[in-house]
């Protein structure tokens, strides 16, 4: 049985990586929460109860072990597909055809034609051990006017590879969703900044508010749209600013006003 590692890259997909730096605030947070439910489980993996019951027990209970192993978490559900995968936030279902019967695949076509429509994610692994199996899955293929990637067909030579297949997809796509997510966190983070480092430079060019001034007009205050309809009162009231302090700013903000109507 081949080795399940977390920074597989299956070939059927890009899985993109680096490294996530941490931040303060509420993205030290989430990076924390993400990296928490990394380390306690890798996902979860719902297995369809009626494939469950038409396989020899020997299987299920390697699946089983695989999954444990890999810090996957097993429920018997019923669902449409045979398999459900969730990780990093992202669902991905597989068909799994553990027998593949040369006389009868409409069926295995037809039930991917239609679970397409209601996965965004969506694999179908075959069993394919023999060459007449696979010359009759390629033919079928096209017979059946299938779409390219639409969904991905897997082939493998045993059913212990396919599993093992199905959970380095699932677990590929978990985490590019995760990266996806992170890059997410790390723009808005960064237009945070700069929106503060724009409200930091504004502010400050008034005569005598420094830094000090200006993160506790942003704390207590908020936008600089807010700060130049504040009242002196209300500055005073609401910050450690001095009399004169708030005095310079009110009055800026009347000259300003003053200006834009003359």
């Amino acid at each position: 049985m081949a080795n399940f590692k977390s920074g597989y890259a299956d070939p059927v997909l890009e899985n993109p990586c680096s490294k996530v730096t941490k931040s303060s605030g509420i993205f030290a947070s989430m990076y924390q929460l993400i990296c928490f439910i990394k380390a306690v489980s890798a996902g979860v993996c719902m297995m369809n109860t009626t494939w469950r019951d038409q396989q020899h027990p020997s299987f299920i209970s390697f699946i089983s072990s695989f999954l444990a192993a890999n810090s996957f978490r097993l429920n018997f559900v019923p669902i449409s597909p045979d398999f459900i995968f969730n990780c990093g936030g992202l669902s991905v279902a597989f068909i799994f055809v553990t027998k593949w019967d040369c006389g009868n695949v409409g069926t295995i076509f037809s039930r991917a034609k239609k679970l397409k429509a209601q996965f965004a994610h969506l694999y179908v692994t075959l069993n394919l051990p023999t060459r007449d199996q696979n010359d009759s899955f390629l033919c079928s293929y096209f017979k059946y006017e299938m779409q390219l990637g639409r969904p991905t067909f897997v082939p493998v030579q045993d059913i212990e590879m396919g599993f093992e297949k199905i959970v380095k997809i699932a677990h590929s796509c978990g985490v590019s969703k995760q990266q996806e997510v992170k890059s997410k966190l790390k723009a808005e983070r960064n237009q945070s900044v700069q929106e503060l480092e724009n409200f930091i430079r504004v502010v400050t060019s008034i005569p005598g508010i420094d830094n000090h001034d200006a993160n506790a007009l942003n704390q207590a205050i908020g936008s600089i749209e807010r700060i130049a309809k504040a009242s002196k009162e209300y500055i005073l009231e609401t910050t450690d600013l001095s009399a004169d302090k708030a005095e310079t700013i009110d009055s800026s903000s009347r000259r300003r006003e003053s200006h834009i109507f003359n």
